[in-house]
């Protein structure tokens, strides 16, 4: 975490190198309050049960894989950032059927999240990694998944493969 030298409230010098955020300032007694951002992602699966997965091109978790989500965006509507999430990373259209599970996410200590998994069922598209953040897809039995990137998608897959084919 990063931390302030200077109040932003008041303007105050806070100490001589960066000073934690939530800790009150000595002198207005302003302090950060952090929320969680939202993640959304859209569990899809096919005739045989298997659950479409992505695998991650770049960053930390870079060859890893997940179920397809993205973070929603300032004004956006959840339902609405979870399609087009899916959109941006698959090439599909999907139709949501309903929130599956939430789970916090504390695995990025400096970026925690909420995690809202929906249901969804393809209308259309063309199955492609179509934004650069995906370098492949596949479908794979939710109890049998490649190594994940995120320990709530392993959560999930799980609840997934305990409850059968039927969502």
């Amino acid at each position: 975490m990063s931390g302030w030298r200077f109040c932003p409230e008041c303007g105050c010098e806070r100490g001589a190198g960066p000073v934690d955020p939530t800790t009150p300032c000595p002198s207005c007694g302003y302090r950060e309050v952090r929320y969680p951002g939202v993640g959304v992602a859209v569990i899809v699966r096919d005739a045989k049960g298997r659950v479409l997965l992505g695998r991650r091109a770049g960053g930390r978790r870079a060859g890893l894989w997940c179920i397809p989500c993205g973070r929603l965006e300032w004004g956006e509507e959840v339902r609405a950032a979870a399609t087009r999430e899916f959109r941006e990373e698959t090439g599909l259209e999907v139709e949501l059927a309903g929130v599956y599970d939430v789970h916090s996410n504390f695995h990025d200590p400096d970026r925690l999240t909420v995690g809202i998994w929906f249901v969804g069922r393809v209308t259309g598209g063309r199955l492609r990694p179509a934004d650069g953040e995906l370098s492949e897809l596949g479908w794979f039995d939710p109890a049998q998944p490649p190594e994940l990137a995120f320990p709530t998608d392993a959560l999930v897959l799980r609840r997934l493969a305990t409850e059968g084919h039927g969502q």
